[in-house]
């Protein structure tokens, strides 16, 4: 995979007392995700059907309560999660994480 330009790499990576990821950004701008958020977003052949796109992932079938167990870093292009519902494919790379950042900022311009 490619080099990430400089503003999609991430500074720091944490999970926030509130039980969040938090991303700040190379650029300064930072990014909170809810767990459940984010694993609704994974892109792996489990969760989205790879002919169609379409999701295979219902909704209601993940936890609002739902975390990860494990993070680990993907190369120098992104992080995978070991979720507790026992998931664990899909890797989320950071201009995809950017992407979906659901700050009002990124909504409005998205």
């Amino acid at each position: 995979m490619a080099a990430q330009p400089e503003e999609i790499r991430p500074a720091e990576i944490q999970v926030t007392e509130e039980k969040k990821l938090l991303i700040g950004w190379q650029d300064g701008h930072r990014s909170l995700f809810g767990f459940s958020y984010l694993r609704l977003k994974c892109r792996c052949a489990a969760c989205i059907d790879e002919w169609t796109g379409q999701p295979r992932l219902l909704p209601e079938k993940i936890s609002p309560e739902i975390y990860p167990l494990h993070m680990r870093p993907v190369g120098n292009y992104g992080i995978r999660f070991d979720w507790s519902d026992g998931h664990s494919t899909g890797i989320y790379a950071f201009d995809y994480l950017r992407s979906i950042c659901p700050c009002s900022v990124c909504v409005s311009i998205g």
